[in-house]
């Protein structure tokens, strides 16, 4: 028997394909402090939680017999997963079940904030009737953009359009076809602020998004722009939304999350031209009952079959395989995530190439970190090992794998390249025995670099000083470089020059670069700190 542990308040009618299954056994605790937790889970395969329970290193520690932890919902702030992977605990969510809450939602903030229908139910419950005071506008005809075209923005845009709108979407993966298909049109960030009345949000929150509708995109926007967010806390820079409202930028805003929850923005909470709920996006019964029954089902597909379908972290994976390719899972990941900051675009296109020993391996595992750490730039926490081929599938991306075993100069070699139309980026790399991992190429030149947090890739002509000067302008700065790797085609032609640095260069640092004489481009590269080995 399976034992299965609800620390939180789940439906119990979600939970019915556990309660009916012979193998299983589950107890419903909730309210536990954390002391008592860490008694009572000792015992358990599995945990199932919302958002109260925090699942931390410490109450792992006690958990001897866990398997899975189950987060019913989309969200696992209150879960450490690197903890969890640590110990060998498989992380699951349930991504979808809230889609058409989160949709329906929106829709009720966007109307309620068009129609003014909170304040107006205030005024009338406390016996006025002020008709003219609550004059609201139609979303007939208005153009609605839709930033974020995923699972929920997509349904948004089926439901605004049948509200008689015109719908502008962005996505970084959004292509002319699949705009087509939903009857939508792709357009630009800025295209979005020049036309839309109204904008809504559906992105992750990453250091992309974060900060995104700010002041310099609030002023973009046509005056009495209305805005919606239902996503993320975070998106939306409250301070210049307050900003914006005040001086009538923005006509209305309707926000369901937060930057910190519970919500303390008094300014935005309490402004008469917002609507505000208390992150309500997937409080349905519906949708509470859905997320239920989905980790419920997967959890015994993960114990009875091992078929894992909502992962957020990867599960051991042991023998022989792990042993010869966890360099290069490691390598992997880092040189995804430095070409598509190299290509600048979300890819149409993505070729990977093994050579050597490597393409006799099982390497499907090694794909998939590749491809994880190119999506994980636009799609943040949302995309992992076991669903990176999927949701690159979703987003309309073509992918290619060859394997050659004969050597491309390395015993073993391994070459991403990233297509966005006609420009491409491509990162090739090995590990040294002795050396650890190296970036061996870049687009078409040859490098030796070492991968370390803060990269800077320069392209400029080859001519006598460059070097010099670069290191100049980074030395005035005070940024230390650390390595520093020139490749050529051929004596005064093009050049790249890669350098590794101490810290990371602001934007005012890389204008001043860009300024030089003979230097073409500059990109400031950046690896998360936990992807950067410790070197000795």
């Amino acid at each position: 028997m399976y034992k299965v542990l609800v620390t939180d308040a789940i439906s119990d009618s979600g939970l019915k394909a556990l309660y009916d299954h012979p193998n299983f056994t589950v107890e419903k605790k909730s309210g536990l402090s954390p002391e008592e937790l860490k008694e009572v889970i000792k015992g358990y395969d599995a945990l199932i939680v919302r958002s109260q329970t925090q699942v931390t290193e410490e109450l792992l520690e006690s958990a001897d017999h866990l398997r899975v932890i189950a987060r019913a919902g989309v969200g696992v702030d209150n879960i450490d997963v690197s903890a969890a992977t640590r110990k060998g605990i498989l992380v699951i969510n349930a991504p979808g079940a809230n889609t058409i809450a989160a949709a329906e939602h929106t829709m009720a903030m966007m109307l309620s904030m068009a129609r003014k229908i909170p304040h107006a139910h205030m005024s009338t419950s406390a016996g006025n009737w002020d008709r003219n005071a609550f004059k609201g506008v139609e979303l007939y005809e208005k153009t609605l953009g839709i930033i974020g075209m995923g699972k929920i923005g997509a349904e948004v845009s089926k439901r605004a359009k049948k509200f008689g709108m015109n719908i502008l979407g962005f996505d970084p993966y959004l292509t002319e076809e699949r705009a087509n298909q939903l009857g939508i049109t792709k357009a630009s960030l800025d295209e979005i602020a020049e036309q839309a009345d109204f904008i809504t949000v559906h992105t992750p929150l990453t250091k992309d998004t974060k900060g995104l509708i700010n002041d310099e995109y609030l002023a973009k926007t046509k005056k009495g722009v209305r805005i919606v967010n239902c996503a993320r806390g975070g998106i939306i820079d409250e301070a210049a939304l307050v900003r914006a409202l005040n001086s009538g930028q923005v006509a209305g805003a309707a926000i369901d999350v937060f930057d910190t929850e519970p919500a303390s923005n008094m300014e935005l909470l309490t402004h008469p031209n917002a609507v505000v709920t208390p992150h309500l996006g997937a409080s349905t019964v519906e949708a509470q009952e859905k997320v239920a029954q989905e980790v419920s089902e997967e959890i015994i597909d993960i114990f009875e079959t091992d078929s894992i379908r909502h992962a957020i972290n990867m599960p051991q994976v042991s023998g022989e395989t792990q042993k010869k390719l966890q360099p290069y899972i490691d390598l992997g990941e880092q040189i995804g995530i430095l070409a598509i900051q190299l290509l600048q675009h979300a890819p149409d296109k993505i070729e990977i190439n093994f050579y050597g020993e490597l393409a006799k391996q099982d390497t499907d595992l090694l794909t998939r970190t590749m491809i994880k750490g190119i999506l994980a730039h636009h799609l943040s926490d949302s995309v992992n090992m076991i669903n990176a081929i999927h949701l690159l599938n979703d987003q309309g991306v073509a992918f290619n794998v060859v394997k050659n075993p004969t050597s491309k100069g390395f015993a073993n070699y391994m070459e991403l390249t990233l297509y966005k139309g006609e420009e491409k980026a491509s990162i090739g790399a090995t590990v040294l025995n002795g050396y650890g991992g190296r970036i061996v190429k870049m687009n078409e030149y040859r490098v030796d670099v070492r991968p370390e947090q803060y990269l800077l890739y320069i392209e400029h002509h080859d001519v006598p000083g460059m070097i010099g000067r670069v290191g100049s302008i980074l030395g005035s700065h005070d940024i230390n470089i650390g390595t520093m790797q020139v490749g050529r085609a051929f004596a005064g032609g093009e050049a790249i020059m890669v350098l590794t640095l101490d810290k990371k260069v602001d934007e005012d640092v890389a204008k001043e670069l860009v300024a030089m004489d003979g230097l073409r481009a500059v990109q400031f590269l950046e690896l998360p700190a936990e992807q950067v080995p410790v070197y000795h």
